[in-house]
């Protein structure tokens, strides 16, 4: 039998919400077991976090963490980072360095120079780094890559992609009651975009994820809605693809009435197709001309859905098992390169740090033709 791997944490201590996450996710298919952590900047809560989680060896610094874990016969195999953007970089690149894998949270960085030094350095380390775009772990947008891959829906023609929230529609970032609130809406620690990077990075990748294409010139407008913010909580953006298609993504945080609405339609020359996230077994198929056609999970025959898939249909799979599919396809890479054998082709659909690199990408080119008065900007993607 396999061994669990063992598996490290920097962030996501008391007062976190994307810490606990990771830690349900990581332990969901039993491939990983959380022995190790620094879980806060203050030793004393970091040491409270851990006891509440029962890791058994806290630090109460990360630098700390990599190099007496690399040291430990029993040492940790991957590392979660789950602490405000501006640590991904210093932190991932410190594991790197120390030859352990490394799960982070997204933005995978606070810059594209940041982002292209982590992935040439996981490069030269040959060390999976994986980043956690949640939503590619849907049995059905995994099928809706699968339809697109298999010219069911033509050449693709129109991509509309949102994502509406409305937690930030009121300046709580001020009331000192929302731990997220204030490092997301604070440039020192979130980088230089808001809404931009939180949940449009989200929208860019699951489109580029299903179609298989990047876009590759945009026009775009990030805004401010609520007075004193500091960071952008809504933005819009027309994308010009390569072969002629024409798409629209538009990702706001002030949407007052929105719960967590990603939403994605792309649209061929012989069909269509939609996913709601907020119904994510669900997703729905339209030939030219034709009825729609309601696919559901567990019941399409499709090996890459199947893979993402626990229960059977009609049991409703969601977000936490989407996170948990990311924990298990890293831990079939992991198992592979410490093997020295090819990646699992299961595995393959594992979001990394070149998925990062893109995201990165898209956000620099938005905020350059948004402070051009959104003028069209070449993404530099090919």
């Amino acid at each position: 039998m396999t061994r669990k791997l063992r598996l490290g944490m920097v962030g996501g201590g008391q007062g976190a919400f994307i810490g606990a996450v990771h830690r349900i996710a990581a332990r969901l298919d039993d491939r990983f077991e959380l022995v190790a952590g620094a879980l806060s900047s203050d030793a004393a809560r970091a040491q409270a976090s851990a006891a509440e989680v029962g890791i058994t060896r806290s630090y109460p610094d990360w630098r700390e963490m990599a190099r007496a874990e690399a040291a430990r016969d029993d040492g940790i195999d991957a590392v979660a980072i789950v602490t405000p953007n501006h640590l991904h970089a210093p932190v991932a690149t410190a594991f790197l360095e120390a030859g352990i894998h490394v799960i982070c949270d997204k933005p995978l960085a606070i810059s594209l120079a940041e982002a292209e030094a982590l992935a040439k350095l996981a490069r030269e380390k040959k060390k999976l780094f994986a980043l956690t775009h949640t939503y590619s772990g849907y049995p059905m947008v995994r099928h809706a890559r699968e339809l697109v891959d298999a010219g069911e829906l033509g050449d693709i023609r129109v991509v509309q992609v949102e994502y509406a929230q409305d937690w930030l529609a009121e300046p709580i970032e001020n009331t000192g009651t929302n731990k997220q609130a204030g490092w997301r809406t604070d440039p020192a620690q979130s980088g230089p975009a808001g809404c931009l990077g939180d949940i449009g990075t989200h929208a860019y990748h699951l489109a580029a994820f299903v179609t298989g294409m990047l876009p590759k010139e945009l026009s775009a407008e990030v805004h401010t809605f609520v007075p004193g913010r500091k960071l952008d909580d809504h933005v819009q953006v027309m994308l010009r693809y390569a072969n002629g298609a024409r798409g629209m993504l538009w990702a706001s945080q002030v949407a007052s009435g929105a719960e967590n609405a990603l939403r994605l339609r792309v649209y061929g020359t012989k069909a269509g197709l939609a996913f709601d996230q907020e119904y994510p077994n669900d997703l729905w198929f339209t030939p030219l001309g034709g009825a729609s056609e309601r696919l559901t999970r567990g019941r399409v025959k499709s090996a890459i859905a199947a893979h993402a898939t626990r229960v059977p249909p009609g049991h409703p799979e969601g977000y936490l098992e989407a996170f948990a599919q990311l924990y298990l396809d890293a831990a079939l890479q992991i198992e592979a390169l410490d093997a020295g054998k090819p990646v699992p082709p299961e595995s393959r659909l594992l979001t990394t740090v070149d998925d990062g690199v893109e995201g990165m990408r898209f956000i620099e080119t938005v905020l350059r033709s948004s402070g051009m008065n959104a003028q069209y900007q070449e993404i530099g993607n090919g």
